[in-house]
């Protein structure tokens, strides 16, 4: 499937986002693990956290689902031995959350996944899991998908990443729950802590100390959670407000966590107009972002920068299209290993729609500013990058094609619901 957009747009208007995917994962694995029932409000409609879901029924775990709330009956940190292989369709933290959520349980299970999950790097969690006493397969050879799990008495570690990874810092976590021993995870840099977050609310004893996470093992207690909007989601819109002339764009109820605003520190560097207001201070704070149509100028990305605002990189790079002056992004390599290759994807895109960038091993080099022009980009089946040139689309000249349409479904099924709202005219056909 194709979309199209029609450019030079101005965006205008009041958005709320949906659920934040991040949080909808990790709350649905801990009320999974817990005892009691946990009841999750704002659950992400997400393709993602839908294979999660699909993934833990089959596990044995009783899901129900309304209009407003996701109902989870735990299983007090023991899932039922499956009878097939387990699917988690294009998402990577199903697959890797799960293997540590799984790891401490007396059961083999398989987890699978789309071409694109089955290219996605696992070795990262592999080893800290085998040093923890899991069995842990690659099925694909070479650290890749399908990855095999045989659980069983883990032992509790400390592990250095070597690379900053949320995800990975997840998996051990999780793990450590059915562990003997604390678990330690000392990170390069802080990434997203949605995890610790909700394992203390679940009455688990987990303590952060600058880069230093230590969890005491532990069932969780069931939760009432209630999901943020999410901020990935939210700043392609805010990032679209800044680079169209004219545009306001207010996100309400969104996320506002300290560990997911990389890109709105980020973007004020650069001189983007952004302004927010918290609303609520819970355990995880949400408020109101506004973006407007800014002066933008050109600034240096550093890699502990980069490691708060990963899936955010891409938009990034187009703030820096229209950005005075030069703009360099370092630290970026861990998004070659995503739904797609990132960097030369974006790289790609961004050159075809006339701007000027040079792609570096681990980052860029962009001058700007630059006139974006409409033109036809590919994706590559990652659902990022097609909304993201849905953006640059709104603020070129004339109309943007971009392929592989149809994976927007993977985290924002809203997303042209919303850009219709704004004022952009995107269109869907074959």
């Amino acid at each position: 499937m194709k979309a199209t957009v029609k450019g030079k747009k101005t965006l205008s208007g009041k958005v709320r986002v949906p659920g934040d995917k991040s949080i909808s994962h990790r709350g649905a694995i801990v009320g999974a693990l817990a005892r009691g029932t946990t009841k999750i409000s704002g659950f992400s409609p997400s393709q993602d956290c839908a294979s999660t879901l699909d993934v833990l029924g089959k596990l044995g775990v009783s899901i129900s689902i309304d209009e407003s709330f996701v109902q989870i009956e735990g299983k007090a940190g023991r899932f039922n031995q499956p009878k097939e292989k387990l699917h988690a369709g294009n998402s990577a933290t199903t697959m890797r959350l799960l293997a540590g959520a799984i790891a401490p349980m007396p059961i083999r299970v398989t987890i699978t996944g789309d071409d694109s999950l089955l290219r996605r790097p696992m070795g990262r969690i592999i080893e800290p899991l085998s040093l923890m006493g899991a069995k842990v397969i690659s099925e694909g050879g070479g650290g890749f998908p399908p990855l095999t799990i045989e659980g069983g008495n883990l032992r509790g570690i400390e592990y250095s990443p070597p690379q900053a990874s949320a995800q990975v810092k997840s998996a051990i976590l999780l793990a450590g729950l059915g562990a003997t021993g604390k678990t330690r995870v000392r990170e390069l840099y802080p990434t997203r802590d949605h995890t610790e977050r909700i394992l203390r609310q679940a009455g688990v004893e987990v303590f952060q100390s600058e880069n230093v996470v230590t969890l005491h093992p532990g069932v969780p207690r069931a939760l009432e959670l209630e999901v943020p909007g999410d901020i990935s989601s939210a700043a392609f819109l805010l990032a679209g407000a800044m680079i169209c002339p004219g545009s306001t764009v207010e996100v309400s109820d969104v996320g506002i966590n300290p560990s997911r605003s990389g890109f709105l520190e980020i973007a004020r560097k650069m001189g983007g107009d952004i302004e927010v207001e918290v609303t609520d201070s819970g355990f995880e704070p949400k408020g109101r972002i506004t973006a407007r149509y800014s002066a933008l100028k050109g600034t240096r990305i550093e890699p502990r920068e980069v490691a708060r605002a990963i899936d955010e990189v891409m938009l990034v790079s187009l703030l820096a299209t229209q950005a005075q002056g030069t703009t360099i992004i370092e630290g970026a390599g861990e998004l070659r290993h995503k739904e797609s290759d990132r960097l030369s994807a974006t790289a790609s895109g961004l050159k075809k729609l006339g701007a000027r960038v040079e792609e570096r091993e681990d980052g860029f080099v962009i001058e700007g500013p630059c006139e974006l022009r409409g033109a036809q980009v590919d994706p590559y089946k990652d659902h990022r990058l097609a909304m993201m040139f849905a953006i640059a689309g709104a603020a070129a000249s004339g109309v943007t094609v971009i392929n592989d349409w149809e994976w927007i479904e993977v985290s924002y099924p809203n997303f042209v619901a919303d850009m219709r709202k704004l004022g952009v005219e995107i269109n869907r056909g074959e």
